[in-house]
């Protein structure tokens, strides 16, 4: 039920959201929170040399629905707000930016997603459902070479040379992989334009792109606001969640160079696969899964270990579903390279097929889009922050 205080007007406007496709413009009590909080953070403001959020805090009178996406997506959590704050728990102002916030950012992945249904299962189910998809993909994949009568075959004599192309022929890969990779692109599209337009910052220009893409690619805001890192449970500051976050993403472009690389050789220089170890496409992709591997489980051990004010428990689903999907590509990838020419070969490779059209099928609504989201953050700060400062009301 909306509040009483709500107007004909605000009404309006959130039923015309839900039409679009927009997220509504009531907030929800989550949102609502996050906005008691940063009103008082805005009052105190120990912290505004932490990170870009607090900065761009004090550019607002008050927060509507559009700034506390803005601000929960700029967010890193790095807990050093948290670990400095006055007003944490047990206080009775209750003041933790860095849950509060994580619990508005999850909930984005929802509100921008396309379709929106996907985001909304994904996130009360992400665990089973991307495990059930990687699994039913791969048996998929398994029946289909099965039913062409060749599976037995296959495991009793492996493809001479190593050609995953003698179980599924190129031309099939593309026409299974395409899809799913163009519907990626555009649901991640169509989320990122919906929360860019939502607070639209201003022109783009040179400078802040640049600014940003250096942010967004060091990960610069898990520094702490100090250089030393993030807070863990017991107050240390440490660089771990950096560099497991910089494992997990160098290793995911490494992997996606691999393919790139890949593609080049088999279409513009006529060299199809299979390549030697020193090859470049093996180099990048046996890297990549190796860092892809590390990352996860890092990503997997911090989840599991950190302060319970630093994480959202509702978000444990989703958060160990994107774990396991990343650690999986990694590992059956690289098991699949070790397997070259042996006969666990065919059923790896349908492993690792169904793990990777899972890992993109899931992309536009978990914790890989947080990427996107935020790296639109950073771009929007970055623009802002070049504009003279004008006290701004809440924007919806």
């Amino acid at each position: 039920m909306p509040p009483e205080s709500a107007t004909l007007q605000e009404l309006v406007a959130d039923a015309s959201a839900l039409a679009l496709g927009q997220p509504q413009q009531l907030p929800s009590a989550a949102e609502a929170e996050a906005a008691r909080q940063l009103q008082i953070c805005n009052a105190c403001r120990y912290c505004e040399g932490f990170c870009a959020v607090f900065p761009a805090m004090t550019r607002r009178l008050e927060f509507g629905k559009a700034d506390i996406h803005y601000l929960a997506n700029l967010c890193h959590s790095c807990g050093a707000c948290l670990h400095a704050c006055q007003y944490a728990p047990p206080h009775e102002f209750a003041v933790s930016v860095p849950t509060a916030l994580a619990t508005v950012r999850a909930q984005t992945y929802a509100d921008y997603a396309w379709p929106a249904g996907f985001g909304r299962l994904y996130q009360r189910n992400g665990l089973t459902l991307a495990l059930a998809l990687a699994g039913g993909l791969a048996l998929f994949l398994a029946l289909a070479v099965a039913l062409n009568g060749s599976l037995a075959a296959l495991l009793a004599a492996p493809p001479a040379g190593g050609s995953f192309y003698s179980i599924f022929p190129h031309g099939l890969m593309v026409n299974l992989f395409a899809p799913v990779f163009l519907f990626v692109l555009l649901a991640l599209g169509v989320g990122v334009t919906r929360f860019w337009r939502s607070s639209p910052p201003g022109p783009v220009t040179q400078p802040a792109a640049a600014e940003a893409a250096k942010n967004a690619l060091t990960l610069k805001y898990l520094d702490g606001g100090h250089g030393e890192g993030c807070n863990e449970a017991d107050d240390r500051w440490t660089k771990e969640r950096r560099i497991v976050h910089h494992a997990a993403f160098y290793g995911f472009m490494l992997c996606f160079a691999s393919t790139s690389v890949a593609t080049v050789y088999h279409y513009l220089l006529g060299w199809p696969a299979p390549y030697g170890w020193t090859s470049l496409p093996k180099l990048l992709g046996g890297s990549g899964g190796v860092l892809l591997v590390l990352g996860a489980l890092g990503l997997l051990r911090l989840r599991l270990q950190r302060h319970p004010q630093h994480v959202v428990a509702a978000h444990k689903p989703m958060d160990l579903g994107f774990i396991a999907l990343l650690g999986l590509t990694g590992a059956s990838g690289l098991a699949l390279a070790l397997a070259t020419g042996s006969a666990a070969m065919p059923l790896l490779l349908c492993l690792h097929l169904g793990a990777v059209m899972a890992f993109f099928a899931t992309a536009p609504y978990g914790k890989f889009a947080h990427g996107f989201y935020r790296s639109a953050a950073l771009l929007k700060w970055s623009i802002e922050r070049r504009q003279p400062t004008r006290l701004r009301l809440g924007s919806e």
